[in-house]
């Protein structure tokens, strides 16, 4: 038996021991209750937990039901959309199949009736030849026989008819068509006004006294010689009172020698000097005159873009003249005809009116080529881009070119009736004009001639040369090469005078 020692302890230790047991006991209380307020917290978490992942697969659940609802919907709708495809094709199969069947009784019935259409055929074919085989037998002909007999007799008959009735046609235009064509003329000059002016060519140049004749003559007549060689102007100098006359067959010449007379007369200095200078200045002022008269035809006449080189010709013909009858005259006369006639007729009138104004710009062209007036007058129109019609008008108006428009014989008809009138041309005129020119032209072709001048009426050829290309010895021979020329190549009354003026000029200036 074991035996019980004991040991004496102090007070301290005891104290310190029941101390100890008493906190081990509460502390465990402690632990214990919080391990049992923790185990309940997690139980309530768990729970809580539990519930949430619950809610959340129901939630799925419920989602994925109607995913899987809709998924089966859209499989049942296609699987009726193919049960009705599969139901119509089978449809379509069937009615195929009777069509077909249809179809094959159709072709063997097509079939039947084209065997019997082409029996039938065979039969009228036989009965159309044994029916011609009757007919030509009793006919005498055959079939193209027949023909040929039946056409040419409905062809001469046809063409009987229709002689008929263009001789009848015709006829009746003719008398239509010339009474109203004389409606027209007499309406178109009764409408057009014009006077009636005819050109000489002299013009008397009018002086204060007799006194000024002797200055305008110059000592030794060295005045009068520089005037008539600048001019190419016949200045008469007679007894005739206050009175000068001025012969030549070109009027710008004229118009020059008067002009530059009246400014040398006015100015009192009158000397060979001056005289060239006046007359140089007087030439430069009727050129600006030219156009000045163009311009203002043009614009009289209701005329617009005419080329420059156009309106200049036009203004020319101011101081140009035809049998006696001023040329700018006349065309404006032609113009208006023209104009007043298109308009009767329904034709366009400025179109006629224009072509009436150049219808005789070749009469004065600057070089005159040897060509009819009206292909020059076209070549013209066509050089300066006027319209075809106009063109053909101008070169058609004296038949020298084919009318190809129904202006051209307008032109013609009013060119006629302007010319026509009394007293409006002169014939003696244009021949002694154009005289004068060849006179002149054949001059002019001599080597060493600078111009050429006919005057007095056509009884002198002055002619004058280039001192350093011509010497006294050649002036003597050309003079007589000219006059033996003209008494070979042309006719004119009396006798011709040559003149062939040779002189040396120095000249120097002081600056």
């Amino acid at each position: 038996m074991m035996e019980t020692i004991i040991i004496p302890l102090s007070a301290a230790i005891v104290a310190a021991a029941i101390a100890f047991f008493t906190t081990r006991g509460a502390v465990k209380r402690t632990g214990d209750k919080l391990i049992k307020d923790a185990t309940v917290e997690a139980e309530n978490i768990k729970q809580k937990k539990i519930l949430e992942a619950k809610e959340k697969f129901l939630d799925l659940k419920k989602e994925h039901e109607l995913y899987v609802n809709e998924r089966n919907g859209k499989i049942a709708q296609k699987e009726n959309t193919l049960r009705q495809k599969e139901g119509n094709l089978n449809q379509k199969i069937n009615e195929n199949q009777i069509k077909s069947k249809d179809l094959d009784h159709l072709k063997e019935n097509l079939a039947q009736q084209l065997d019997k259409a082409a029996k039938k055929g065979e039969e009228y074919e036989k009965l159309r030849k044994q029916q011609i085989e009757k007919l030509e037998t009793i006919a005498g002909m055959t079939a193209a026989e027949a023909r040929n007999t039946l056409m040419d007799l409905m062809r001469e008959d046809a063409k009987t008819q229709a002689i008929t009735y263009i001789n009848d046609t015709i006829e009746e235009a003719k008398l239509t068509a010339s009474k109203e064509a004389k409606r027209i003329v007499v309406q178109s000059i009764q409408r057009v006004a014009s006077e009636t002016a005819i050109e000489n060519s002299v013009t008397v140049f009018n002086i204060e006294n007799d006194d000024i004749k002797g200055r305008i003559i110059g000592r030794e007549g060295r005045n009068i010689r520089a005037l008539e060689a600048a001019t190419g102007v016949e200045i008469v100098v007679d007894d005739t009172p206050e009175a000068i006359v001025l012969s030549a067959f070109d009027p710008v010449r004229r118009e020059i020698a008067r002009m530059a007379l009246h400014q040398l007369v006015t100015d009192g200095r009158i000397h060979p000097a001056r005289i060239e200078e006046v007359v140089e200045k007087v030439r430069t002022q009727i050129e600006e005159e030219i156009v000045d008269a163009g311009k203002k035809t043009a614009i009289d006449l209701g005329i617009h873009n005419l080329h420059p080189e156009l309106i200049r010709l036009v203004g020319k013909m101011k101081y140009r003249s035809s049998y006696g009858q001023n040329l700018l005259q006349h065309s404006r006369e032609v113009a208006n005809l023209c104009a007043i006639m298109a308009s009767e007729l329904g034709l366009n009138a400025k179109t006629a009116k224009r072509a009436g104004l150049l219808h005789d710009i070749g009469k004065v062209p600057d070089d005159e080529p040897e060509l009819p007036h009206a292909i020059l007058g076209m070549n013209l129109a066509e050089k300066y881009k006027e319209k075809p019609e106009i063109c053909n008008a101008i070169g058609a108006h004296h038949d020298e070119t084919e009318m190809t428009t129904l202006i051209a014989p307008i032109i013609q008809v009013c060119d006629a009736i302007s010319g026509a009138r009394p007293g409006a041309r002169r014939e003696i005129v244009e021949s002694y004009i154009k005289r004068l020119k060849e006179m002149e032209d054949l001059a002019s072709s001599h080597p060493g001639v600078q111009k050429t001048y006919a005057i007095q009426a056509g009884r002198e050829l002055r002619v004058i040369v280039g001192s350093e290309k011509v010497s006294d010895h050649e002036a003597e021979k050309l003079s007589f090469d000219i006059a033996k020329k003209i008494q070979d190549e042309m006719t004119y009354p009396g006798q011709v005078k040559i003149t062939v003026i040779r002189e040396t000029r120095a000249i120097a200036y002081a600056k």
